[in-house]
């Protein structure tokens, strides 16, 4: 009996002490399953609650309680954050370009257009910028991952202390998704072996659909859902992953409409257009070639658009069209007719990939609007990560892949892909001067810091119901890092002083949420201090004054050499942007005073920001070492078939020698098949059966294919196979001798005349018993080409350098 009491007064006391958690609910009471609450931001997660309820000895004399949920506060938005892939300030119509873009118009007439708005000139800088709210030196993104560094400003890592808005939305309440794009995963952390705190579902995003890297091929997609690798396209001839990515996310909405109508969204869609390589379907190829919208070339067109901006008046009526960069870049009357019928044909392939790409978001926005919710999404739509991009070279190329590795293609030899250019035979990018003409009025283009061409890019943003300025302009001067605060503050949501006990750095942009007041629409800018800086090339913004760098290589010449001091060895400019809206004018020797208070002010931002060491380097970065999975690693052995690897964490055969080693068992019939690849139809090669013959094929970025072929099939049984590779080097790009031998007797022999020095296609990946993706050569074998025999064992021994 005493025991019963004292139980019964212990149980007394534990319900009395919990009753204080009951206060904290918004909605509901205690016992129902539906209670909601509000937190107050500052710790996520936020700590549980006390139980609320009561506890006795039977359940019928208790009072049960759950713990509430967590909700937003009321009123807070859905969130629909959409980012476009190097699409130039003046590539849509929306901000005077000839492509049209309906759905870009439409949530600039819903809402606002921005004009002054600024990204980092680079694709993953921007983005991991856009989801932290912090420079993207702060967060670890002063380059891509693929040319990361162990500097803290380099290492594409975004620790612990900076956490994304992802993270902040989903502790309050909101389900949060990502489809498309993740360039924010370290190159050296996507293999299926993990750490994945650094994928989107790491970095508080509840679902993923889309692709690990800075680009993909549209028609045979390097796609994940989630952290699983996974091949839509597969007996799918008419694929698309820009179709795709949209009927994933509109099943996605549609799902958690139906589940949980009351639950808020926050979608990031980040589609791979218009990142070469530029994959449009065919009927959005003959729409836009009908309309002839490139025929006239790149100067006739900047004077059109740059009328058409004024007309529209996203540029100032004084403002000045930067000239034409004779030197370096043809006109184009000065163009024979070929490279003038090659290049329309490349610009058509490329205004249809933005179309289409417009076109799918219009569907997502549709989604939307369907389920009766858009009065109750605020819509950000980025117009680009950066500006329109010059990584085609100054006549283009069918296979992206020649301008990572420094190869030019004569003009010639890409008219022989004029008819399958955009297909899935080519991986193809425009000539240099489209991308200028699509960064009118402003002077150079993606890569460049410094000047508007590679940082200014057009933003609509949209919030029916509360924007009430519907179509208005809004020309205040703001950055990617000043999306994130905005966010919070139309969601009434602070941001958090820790995350899983890790006190959190500040948010370092501001929110450009005053402008949606019509009554704000010329009021002075929230943002008054912002640096740039990509590849040791940089500039300083200050209250409408900003001295640029010029650049030291045209950003097509990624092998350009490094200057020597780039600190001081460097030329600056200096423009009033009060007179001068498009950085044509340069007063820096009028004005040396205020050009040496910028330059100390960018060295003060630049330590802030984690900037330093700057480095100038450009492609060389691609071949530096990393602390991946085969950091280190001479010897790979694989006892059983693995696809998918992605290339950062597979051994890496470039500039070396090396040696291939499979055991097999071959069938009667011969056996075909895959042992060992890399890469694909854009950059690659392969090891494997042909009718029983053992073959090696080096293909040289889609121009060549040398190749070391048995003259013999395999007699059925068991057989030693081994691929030896004789580098000509030590250098880059070096070429050298292979040889085939079985069961320990030479069969075969030849020499490589070259081979890739940098990169290899960035869709692809290392498979061993099959091929995914594309093969490498097509006239060989189409994938999967599974291997028809049974693999024992494979080795990779790479040699020193």
């Amino acid at each position: 009996m005493k025991l019963v009491a004292l139980l019964g007064t212990a149980l007394t006391l534990l319900s009395i002490s919990g009753t204080g958690a009951s206060a904290q609910v918004t909605n509901g009471t205690p016992g129902t399953p539906s209670a909601t609450t509000t937190i107050d931001g500052r710790q996520i997660p936020p700590p549980p609650g006390q139980f609320g309820g009561r506890v006795n000895l039977d359940a019928l004399q208790s009072t049960p309680y759950w713990q509430p949920q967590v909700v937003p506060p009321k009123g807070a938005p859905n969130i629909l954050l959409i980012l476009t892939d190097d699409v130039g300030f003046a590539a849509p119509s929306t901000f005077g370009g000839v492509i049209p873009t309906p759905t870009l118009d439409r949530i600039a007439n819903m809402g606002l257009r921005y004009t002054d708005f600024h990204t980092t000139s680079l694709c993953s800088p921007t983005r991991a910028a856009l989801i932290t709210g912090r420079n993207h030196h702060s967060v670890g993104f002063g380059v891509i991952s693929e040319a990361s560094t162990g500097y803290p400003g380099y290492d594409s890592v975004i620790t612990a202390d900076k956490d994304t808005i992802g993270t902040i939305l989903k502790a309050n309440g909101y389900a949060t998704s990502w489809f498309g794009k993740d360039h924010n995963t370290p190159s050296f952390q996507t293999s299926q072996a993990g750490p994945f705190d650094q994928w989107p579902i790491g970095m508080g995003f509840e679902y993923f659909y889309g692709f690990v890297s800075g680009e993909t091929n549209q028609w045979q997609p390097d796609l994940y859902r989630n952290t699983t690798r996974v091949y839509p396209y597969l007996n799918n001839p008419t694929y698309n992953l820009t179709t795709d990515m949209a009927d994933d996310a509109i099943n996605y909405l549609n799902q958690l409409n139906q589940l949980d109508p009351k639950k808020p969204f926050f979608l990031y869609y980040a589609p791979g257009g218009t990142h070469a390589p530029h994959h449009p379907t065919p009927e959005w190829i003959k729409k836009i070639s009908d309309m002839h919208l490139f025929d006239q070339g790149w100067n006739a067109l900047r004077d059109q658009i740059f009328a058409n901006q004024k007309r529209l008046g996203v540029i100032p009526q004084d403002a000045q069209l930067t000239p034409w960069p004779d030197k370096i870049l043809k006109p184009w009357d000065a163009l024979s007719a070929d490279e003038k019928k090659l290049f329309i044909r490349q610009a058509d392939v490329y205004g249809a990939y933005l179309a289409y790409t417009d076109n799918e978001i219009g569907r997502v926005v549709k989604a939307v609007e369907d389920m009766g919710k858009l009065d109750d999404t605020l819509i950000i739509f980025i117009s680009g990560d950066n500006g329109a991009s010059a990584e085609g070279s100054p006549a283009g190329t069918p296979n992206e892949m020649t301008f990572f590795n420094g190869v030019d293609v004569p003009v010639q030899d890409q008219l022989k892909f004029y008819d399958a250019w955009g297909s899935a035979l080519t991986y193809p990018h425009y000539a240099v001067g489209w991308a200028w003409a699509f960064d009118t009025p402003f002077k150079w283009t993606k890569q460049v810091a410094s000047y508007f061409g590679g940082i200014r890019n057009g933003m609509a943003i949209a919030w029916p119901g509360h924007i009430k300025d519907a179509g208005g302009i809004r020309n205040q001067f703001h950055h990617v890092i000043d999306i994130v605060p905005t966010i919070l503050e139309v969601t009434g949501i602070r941001a958090p002083e820790t995350v899983n006990g890790i006190t959190q750095t500040p948010i370092e942009g501001v929110s450009l949420a005053y402008t949606f007041d019509k009554a704000n629409a010329d009021a002075p800018s929230k943002h008054s201090t912002q640096y740039f800086e990509m590849f040791g090339n940089r500039a300083i913004y200050h209250d409408g004054w900003i001295a640029s760098t010029m650049p030291y290589r045209e950003p097509w010449n990624g092998t350009a050499p490094t200057p020597k001091d780039i600190v001081n060895g460097v030329t600056w400019e200096l423009f009033d942007l009060t007179k001068d809206w498009t950085q044509n004018n340069d007063v820096a020797a009028a004005n040396p005073d205020k050009l040496k208070e910028l330059q100390d002010l960018f060295w003060v931002e630049a330590t802030k920001y984690q900037v330093l060491p700057l480095d100038a380097s450009a492609l060389t970065r691609f071949i530096l070492p990393r602390p991946s999975i085969v950091a280190g690693r001479s010897n790979f052995i694989y006892t059983r078939p693995i696809v998918g690897v992605p290339l950062g964490t597979a051994p890496s055969i470039l500039n070396k020698s090396f040696t291939i080693t499979a055991d097999v068992e071959v069938p009667a019939d011969g056996g075909s098949g895959m042992l060992v690849t890399a890469g694909g139809r854009f950059g690659g090669w392969g090891f494997y059966l042909l009718k029983g013959k053992p073959v090696f094929v080096y293909d040289l970025l889609d121009l060549a294919r040398p190749r070391v072929e048995c003259p013999a099939a395999l007699t059925p049984g068991k057989h030693n196979l081994v691929f030896a590779f004789k580098s000509d080097g030590p250098g880059l790009g070096k070429g050298g001798k292979g040889t085939i031998t079985i069961d320990g007797t030479e069969a075969a022999s030849g020499t490589f005349p070259h081979t890739i020095p940098f990169a290899l296609e960035a869709s692809e990946t290392f498979d061993v018993g099959s091929d995914t993706g594309t093969g490498v050569d097509d006239n060989d074998y189409q994938t999967p080409f599974a291997f028809t025999g049974k693999l024992g064992s494979l080795k990779v021994e790479l040699a020193a350098p």
